[in-house]
């Protein structure tokens, strides 16, 4: 008999993580399936036991377009820059959905979740980005609404002119959904000790819309102004994401660079508040 002993190779090791910066990606990849399950099991429990089920992934844009042409199109009359109203609004609604819904699910998760995670252990990143991947699939379906609106005042009107930035699409919904993953994750950090964030972040998100332009344009606001909603990183999403599929407005790649900087120290700075919070939320949730 060997006086050495051999090791025990294992094929995973629970252990805390010694730096706050780490994110452990293989782990999260081995758990790929769980993720899966869990965007499922939202889809699912939100729509289980509606009567449209699935089809208010467009009833909701569309009714919301409706009041925004009459408030903000007819009585405000707010500049379109000469866009369509309903396209117009309807890019703003589509893409402001994806983000709002994001954040303020992935700014509770710790909250929500903490019966799961006191009883089993996983990456706690799975959660807050099942949130994010189950956003993307109902914008996926309003998407493909904005789309056809677009495809209509293209070929048929001939009142808009959509350009080559309608490929950037897919970085500007990775730039939303790494955004609201970083907000998301501060938020929902704070409120484990802080439980009056909560309030303050649904009644925050509702004056951040109008901080974005979702139902104005950038040259409808005064020139002594346009700094504090530049200062927005959403602005250059938004107004890059006009542009690309209405061409107007008035876009400027560096403000697309801006908003790409910020949502990177922002995620930064989430991931290592989420990394702190996480080793010690149940004590205080």
């Amino acid at each position: 008999m060997n006086d050495t002993t051999e090791m025990q190779e294992w094929e995973s090791e629970i252990k805390a993580e010694d730096s706050l910066f780490s994110i452990n990606f293989k782990e999260v990849w081995q758990y790929r399936d769980l993720l899966l399950m869990l965007v499922k099991r939202d889809y699912i429990s939100t729509y289980k036991q509606t009567i449209l089920g699935p089809i208010w992934f467009f009833v909701q844009p569309i009714l919301t377009m409706i009041i925004y042409v009459i408030l903000f199109g007819q009585i405000a009359k707010l500049s379109t820059d000469g866009a369509p109203q309903i396209v117009f609004y309807l890019s703003g609604i589509t893409i402001w959905n994806y983000f709002s819904e994001s954040l303020t699910k992935t700014s509770s998760v710790f909250r929500d979740n903490a019966a799961i995670f006191g009883k089993v252990y996983f990456p706690r990143l799975i959660m807050p980005l099942s949130i994010v991947v189950s956003a993307l699939i109902k914008f996926g379906i309003q998407f493909t609404l904005f789309i056809a609106v677009v495809l209509y005042y293209t070929f048929i009107e001939h009142r808009i002119e959509p350009n080559v930035w309608v490929l950037a699409t897919p970085f500007l919904l990775l730039l939303m959904s790494l955004f609201s993953l970083g907000l998301g994750m501060i938020f929902s950090s704070m409120t484990t000790k802080y439980k009056d964030l909560v309030f303050l972040l649904t009644f925050g998100i509702q004056l951040f819309m109008y901080a974005t332009p979702v139902v104005y344009t950038m040259n409808s606001i005064p020139l002594k102004y346009q700094w504090l909603v530049k200062a927005n990183p959403l602005t250059g999403i938004f107004e890059c994401f006009r542009y690309a599929y209405l061409g107007s407005g008035s876009f400027h790649p560096g403000s697309l660079l801006y908003s790409t900087g910020v949502i990177i120290i922002l995620l930064g700075f989430g991931v290592v508040i989420f990394n702190k919070v996480e080793k010690s939320f149940m004590d205080t949730v």
